[in-house]
């Protein structure tokens, strides 16, 4: 099976606000009809996704987005990424 006939949805993500001092980073992300808001409290590992509303089809691939890009991330910007799956 070839990479293009795999499924594939394009997440959009805004970043809304940025603080390296709290080691934070909020934002919106869409992917298909799906809209959700996050906090990505970097320095703990830990991110916040609502509503749960299709929560389980972002939190992973938008994760590991932001442990690969965060110090790249900056407020005000918009960006994408490819999540292997079919929303």
């Amino acid at each position: 099976m070839s990479s293009k006939s795999l499924p594939q949805t394009t997440a959009y993500v805004r970043v809304t606000y940025q603080s390296w001092s709290k080691g934070r980073i909020e934002g919106d992300v869409r992917a298909s009809s799906y809209e959700w808001q996050f906090q990505w409290h970097f320095k703990a590992g830990k991110l916040s996704i609502h509503p749960s509303l299709g929560r389980a089809l972002i939190k992973e691939p938008l994760g590991r987005f932001l442990e690969k890009y965060d110090y790249q991330l900056e407020a005000g910007s918009d960006y994408t990424f490819v999540i292997r799956a079919k929303f």
